[in-house]
């Protein structure tokens, strides 16, 4: 009879376990990512660094869209730019995002070039008075080996299928008629830079045109010329998003972890290794604030 007790205590036991286990698992899925919230959320989504490759940023930003139990999302950007066409992919999937709830920009120590053009798909923007910013403007670099292998003793050979295809080669000098081209390409990329900022912030292509320089400005100074909105901290910016949505009382904060990085991609997001990797891989049209 003892041994029969005992056997019905551990079963006992044991069901009980698994029954607060599993309890412990359904709160924090319908807490974490279910459609059942335990109380409304605010995501913080971050940008770090020279923007490059945006597929784990896009895809975050892309399935908020349908999360019913996130009702805002701030943007915290800390990022001097980087490639064109990635900055723009975030812009865009900010500008979807904002079809269904609020996005707040909230700028740290740096949201300049690319970093400030993905800015402007948000509702609202919010900057520390320090931050760094603005820097309208895009940038391609060549660098030019042709003395350096020389002296080696090197000599680069191209074969081509049109005169236009090796433009940027490190192996001559670029011709003037190549510079125009190159300048025309610039001036358009510039453009729908300058665009994008009128648009998100709502003046004239020409009151954005005359700033649009590549000068940086303090966040004081941008909020000045109205490209942001409020002066604040990240704090700020997730109580801005909170009355966006409507959330009455104390929001809850959520930051999605961020998937591990391996050797070779930490590397490659050091400046010295990006230099390298960008002039190994050739011509890069760049929203990116360049460091003196």
């Amino acid at each position: 009879m003892t041994g029969i007790n005992l056997k019905n205590i551990l079963a006992a036991f044991g069901a009980s376990f698994f029954i607060l286990v599993l309890i412990a698992v359904l709160i924090a899925w319908f807490a974490g990512k279910g459609t059942m919230a335990l109380s409304d959320k605010i995501v913080v989504v971050k940008l770090e660094g020279v923007i490059t490759d945006v597929a784990e940023i896009t895809g975050q930003l892309r399935d908020l869209e349908d999360s019913t139990d996130v009702k805002a999302v701030v943007l915290r950007i800390d990022s001097p730019g980087g490639s064109v066409g990635p900055s723009q992919e975030i812009y865009s999937s900010v500008l979807r995002l904002r079809k269904t709830k609020p996005v707040v920009a909230s700028m740290g120590a740096v949201a300049a070039s690319g970093g400030f053009y993905a800015a402007m798909a948000a509702n609202k923007v919010v900057a520390n008075p320090g931050t760094i910013t603005g820097s309208i403007g895009v940038i391609v670099e060549f660098m030019n080996v042709e003395e350096l292998l020389a002296k080696i003793g090197l000599k680069g050979r191209v074969i081509k299928s049109g005169k236009f295809k090796d433009t940027g080669s490190p192996l001559r000098e670029m011709t003037p008629e190549e510079e125009r081209l190159l300048q025309d390409v610039i001036n358009d990329v510039n453009s729908q830079f300058i665009k994008a900022v009128a648009d998100g912030r709502g003046l004239s292509v020409e009151e954005v045109g005359r700033i649009a320089d590549g000068r940086v400005f303090s966040g004081a100074q941008a909020r000045s010329l109205k490209l942001v909105d409020e002066l604040g901290d990240l704090t700020d910016a997730i109580n801005l998003s909170a009355k966006l949505a409507g959330i009455k009382g104390k929001p809850n904060v959520v930051y999605p972890e961020k998937k591990g990085l391996g050797i070779i991609r930490s590397l490659l997001e050091d400046s010295a290794a990006s230099e390298i990797s960008r002039f190994l891989s050739g011509m890069r049209v760049m929203y990116l604030m360049r460091a003196p």
